[in-house]
């Protein structure tokens, strides 16, 4: 009779059955991709949004991401720390219930202030999902599948994107023949806020299936040490919390080797929420694409091809591990990085809609396939009470810098510098450029660092760690 093949860690054991991680992974997916529906679905109702609201360019740019990006920031970090030591499945649970109970509040807001507010409170929730998330499936998978999970879980941004995409393609449609609409218990509301609700309410059931996952043994744990001078039991260690300044001080430790990831990845976010927040309208714009049609070809786009180059950039990276590059996790950042710059500086210029596409396409799958694979690279070098504190960090990083500036940097340089709205796609030139470049030289400058770090150490969580700038506390 065949063996059924199990991974096992050589310190804490089998791994949970796979069948039951990948149900876990299904619903985080799940999540997430209705995560980014009730993100990004404001990006395909700016003209109604506008009209109605009475704002500019600059002001819905805070909408899709001030509003979102410093909450959503500042939150995380606290909710990672806390996920580093608590259930992770019920911060979870409780960030789904949120973020879906304020899209909701979003479709009653009736001012610029009110849906800022309630933007504000959709952050809040969504911050609790990635942190515990990424912790999570480092409990639930070994470390040769986990670029794989990730990168499935973060196939819930194009998913998400894409559909919200399509939704909001077809509520154009709407919104062009209807007024406004009569929903039970709220009365009369335009049509854009009706969208709010259909996209908020399913939460529920996420929330509902949240309840069935169970919470994994952690793995990887950093050995404590009491103030009396005695370690604590291994299997004490999950429920220990690192003190804040140890974290910070591990990190600076290992300055040079987190800066790979540290830096690059907020670098290249810019870039990929400029396309998610502004790629639509740049369609509109600068081709006159039929009431809609905008939505729907660019959430076609995401669905289809953004979903297929996540998964891509895994199968890409154990490629390159196979061949015997350790550091596959990160030379990919380096690769994306030099091999976007031209379809992200010339795909906006080009004098017709299929031209555009054409570069579009590979511009916008190169800002998808690294993700997962990059906070599989972050866990290799991070233990596990520190886990969810990192990917906090680095979300904290991402979102100041990506969903902050990168909305808001495109639709500064158009309002502001070209002072024309139909210079949308010059400033998506623009900042492809400048990103690239950037993406590339910092991923290339830190490979070196993190591949020294992986050659003097096993990856944390299924080795002791003798060599990684051994902290005092390591065991």
């Amino acid at each position: 009779m065949r063996k059924k093949n199990i991974d096992t860690d050589p310190l804490d054991g089998a791994y949970p059955n796979p069948a039951y991680a990948n149900y876990v992974l299904g619903i985080l997916m799940v999540a997430y991709v209705f995560s980014f529906i009730d993100r990004q679905i404001l990006s395909l109702m700016v003209g109604p949004i506008k009209a109605d609201l009475g704002i500019g360019d600059f002001q819905f740019s805070l909408l899709t991401g001030w509003a979102f990006a410093l909450f959503y920031a500042f939150m995380g970090i606290p909710l990672g720390r806390m996920a580093d030591h608590r259930s992770r499945r019920t911060i979870i649970a409780v960030g789904v219930a949120v973020w879906s109970l304020m899209t909701c509040l979003s479709g009653m807001a009736k001012s610029f202030t009110a849906l800022f507010m309630a933007r504000v409170g959709v952050a809040v929730g969504e911050a609790a999902l990635s942190p515990p998330v990424y912790s999570l499936l480092s409990d639930y998978y070994p470390p040769h599948r986990l670029a794989r999970a990730n990168s499935i879980y973060t196939m819930g941004v194009t998913v998400g994107t894409g559909l919200a995409f399509i939704i909001g393609g077809l509520v154009s449609q709407w919104i062009a023949n209807m007024g406004e609409i009569s929903l039970p218990l709220v009365g009369e509301v335009r049509a854009w806020q009706a969208t709010f609700f259909a996209v908020g309410l399913p939460g529920i059931l996420i929330v509902l299936l949240m309840l069935t996952v169970k919470e994994p043994r952690r793995r990887g744990l950093m050995a404590v040490v009491k103030s009396g001078g005695n370690r604590l039991a291994k299997e004490k260690q999950a429920d220990s919390r690192i003190p804040l300044r140890e974290v910070a001080a591990y990190v600076w430790r290992n300055r040079k080797a987190y800066s790979s990831i540290l830096y690059t990845i907020p670098i290249i976010s810019i870039l990929g929420y400029a396309y998610m927040g502004w790629y639509p309208e740049f369609l509109l714009r600068t081709y006159q694409v039929d009431g809609g049609m905008h939505g729907i070809i660019t959430g076609v786009i995401y669905l289809v091809f953004g979903t297929a180059s996540t998964l891509g950039g895994a199968w890409f990276s154990e490629w390159l591990t196979r061949k015997g590059y350790r550091d596959a996790n990160v030379r990919l950042l380096f690769l994306v990085g030099v091999s976007l710059f031209v379809p992200a500086v010339v795909g906006p210029l080009m004098p017709t809609m299929t031209l555009a596409l054409l570069f579009g396409v590979p511009a916008i799958c190169l800002l998808n396939c690294y993700f997962g694979v990059a906070m599989a690279g972050l866990n290799r070098i991070t233990p596990n009470q520190m886990r969810a504190q990192l990917v906090a960090f680095l979300l904290f990083l991402s979102n100041i810098l990506g969903l902050g500036f990168g909305t808001s940097f495109v639709a500064g340089l158009t309002e502001f510098l070209f002072a024309d709205d139909n210079a949308l796609n010059y400033s998506l030139s623009m900042v492809g450029g400048i990103v690239s470049v950037l993406t590339a030289m910092l991923a290339w400058r830190g490979l070196p660092h993190y591949r020294a770090a992986l050659g003097q150490s096993q990856e944390i969580g299924s080795q002791p760690d003798p060599g990684f700038e051994k902290s005092p506390a390591l065991g």
